[in-house]
């Protein structure tokens, strides 16, 4: 069997939590709202009363310092991802009984569905350029890769493979996706050009691999793997050689980009539950950001320092 972080499958949870919002925005293009710094945004369950497993979507500065709750609600909100121009936020929620994408501005206000239907779907990735969103739909009955445009209109079936595909990733320059399948019987990365032609295999390894994201300057992909025992994050270079980025007896999974490509934020249980930590792009000076009972996981940056 497939070993998967313990903390993967959490988008079947829902609760009622509490939480306040406290985002400083700038405002300008006509209104128009942005950080006017670089935060990570991530899930959580940090506000629940009753600590019964309700996730959130939250803002905190690198440091690990003001916390934000944009959502609020009493349904299960996961995987966010933030626009290129730190406007908005692309989530997954469960509030009306499904997973469904959903888009808020950034400051939590009009937190509105874009998909329907019978189908979940989740994990929504903004493109470079804010035009597209890469997301998970199981509507066909196998996970596979879709894209939309921002308002939820011409949905499109990207991978459309009979296996399981996941975990998508916008290439720099917007012409390419990363994602992970189980095509080829056990979970491997792939990258496909937008319109989902030319599927290839990036890493051919034994064991699983997942959650791959390209560097800012696309010389580099961090991804998840399994190959030494315990999910770790990896790092593949230009050249194609490999190499841990993190060596613990834990989980660490989740990793992203800053926006210079000079850190890396992560999820990890290294301290017996899932927090966020912060690296160096090369491994080094790990560095836990938050610290409470409850689980933080999928974290991203959002905006630009």
């Amino acid at each position: 069997m497939t070993r998967r972080p313990r903390f993967l499958l959490l988008a079947t949870l829902a609760a009622l939590s509490f939480g306040f919002l406290f985002v400083t925005v700038s405002c300008g293009g006509g209104g128009k709202k942005t950080l006017e710094k670089e935060l990570i945004i991530f899930q959580t369950e940090r506000d629940q009363a009753d600590r019964d497993g309700n996730s959130e979507i939250y803002l905190v500065d690198p440091d690990g310092s003001n916390y934000a709750n944009l959502t609020n609600t009493a349904g299960g909100d996961y995987s966010p991802s933030c626009s290129p121009d730190a406007s908005r936020i692309a989530f997954t929620s469960d509030r009306d009984g499904k997973l469904r994408v959903y888009v808020m501005n950034i400051d939590g206000t009009d937190q509105t569905p874009i998909t329907s239907g019978e189908g979940s779907d989740f994990t929504p990735v903004w493109s470079p350029d804010g035009s597209k969103l890469a997301f998970v739909s199981k509507r066909t009955g196998k996970q596979q890769i879709w894209v939309m445009n921002p308002d939820g209109s011409e949905q499109t079936n990207t991978s459309n493979s009979s296996a399981s595909d996941r975990g998508p990733s916008w290439s720099p320059s917007g012409d390419r996706i990363l994602f992970f399948s189980d095509r080829d019987g056990n979970q491997e990365i792939y990258v496909m050009n937008a319109d989902g032609s030319e599927q290839t295999r990036v890493i051919n390894n034994p064991a699983s691999d997942w959650d791959p994201v390209l560097s800012p300057d696309g010389s580099r992909t961090v991804f998840v793997s399994d190959r030494d025992g315990d999910p770790e994050i990896y790092v593949m270079e230009a050249d194609g050689s490999e190499r841990n980025l993190t060596v613990t007896a834990s989980t660490d999974w989740s990793p992203a980009f800053s926006s210079d490509g000079s850190k890396i934020v992560f999820a990890s249980d290294r301290d017996d539950n899932a927090e966020i930590y912060t690296m160096n792009a090369d491994g080094s000076s790990p560095t836990r950001l938050t610290g409470n009972a409850a689980n933080d996981l999928t974290p991203e940056w959002c905006g630009k320092p």
